[in-house]
């Protein structure tokens, strides 16, 4: 008997969870939905809850030191706690929101080297070793965010890599923790004058905080780092701007100012 307990507390025989995405794509400020099986195993269990969270990976620095681990940025409880009989199937429907600032992870349907996102169900059983499921999540820049990367693009940027860094950005109003930096190659025109360029998106629900940087120099905790464009866009007005003319106007007046672009 005590070693059934024992077994039990272990989670051998215990409930399994299994979660099905009704489509695993979305947008920033979008929604997932989709169901979770919570299926009963070989005795009878007291489930304390089952919640979804969204993580991805997140590089963080440390004095001198720098690591990447997986941040939950976003839980929400899906249900509260229930009697889960052995062999019982028990399915919950869910609707997750997700935040407005969730960092993309594709664009054109390719994959953003350097970038993961994750859907995670968490089961808790009352004194037993707790069950999870993992789904892949593919998030999709917003209209906004898509009309100023294909800008880049047609200027002739190449992307390089992405990553999420955790801190904030002086001066943008950021709620996470992080924020993604999306690198590029420089197009043949600004070859001479920059080694990359990257772009930050913080999007709200009316607009988009845009951050262009050439070459990093610091970092984002101090006003010493060389951004030299911040500015927002508005959803509601994004079509309306030519965004490659006014980008290649804004990068070649700060490369101007700093004596690296004729």
């Amino acid at each position: 008997m005590v070693f059934k307990r024992l077994m039990q507390a272990m989670g051998v025989g215990g409930p399994s969870v299994e979660t099905v995405l009704a489509d695993s794509n979305c947008q920033p400020g979008g929604q997932l939905t989709g169901s979770i099986a919570v299926t009963g195993g070989d005795h009878a269990v007291d489930v304390s809850y089952v919640a979804l969270g969204l993580l991805t990976r997140v590089e963080v620095e440390s004095g001198d030191n720098e690591y990447a681990t997986n941040q939950e940025f976003q839980r929400q409880p899906v249900t509260g706690a229930f009697r889960l009989e052995a062999g019982q199937r028990y399915d919950v429907p869910f609707r997750f929101e997700v935040p407005w600032e969730t960092p993309l992870t594709e664009l054109y349907g390719q994959h953003l080297h350097g970038m993961t996102m994750g859907l995670r169900t968490e089961l808790e059983v009352a004194h037993a070793v707790d069950k999870s499921d993992l789904d892949a999540v593919a998030v999709h820049p917003l209209p906004a965010q898509e009309l100023l990367l294909e800008a880049l693009l047609r200027l002739g940027f190449r992307f390089a890599r992405a990553d999420v860094e955790r801190g904030h950005i002086y001066g943008v109003h950021q709620t996470l923790p992080f924020y993604q930096e999306i690198e590029f190659y420089p197009a043949p025109q600004y070859a001479g004058a920059m080694n990359q360029l990257e772009l930050t998106f913080i999007a709200d629900p009316r607009q988009v905080q845009v951050v262009l940087e050439l070459d990093k120099r610091g970092g984002l905790f101090t006003e010493g780092r060389d951004a030299f464009g911040r500015f927002t866009v508005e959803h509601a007005s994004a079509a309306g701007t030519d965004w490659a003319a006014q980008l290649d106007g804004w990068l070649r007046q700060s490369l101007q100012r700093r004596g690296l672009f004729g």
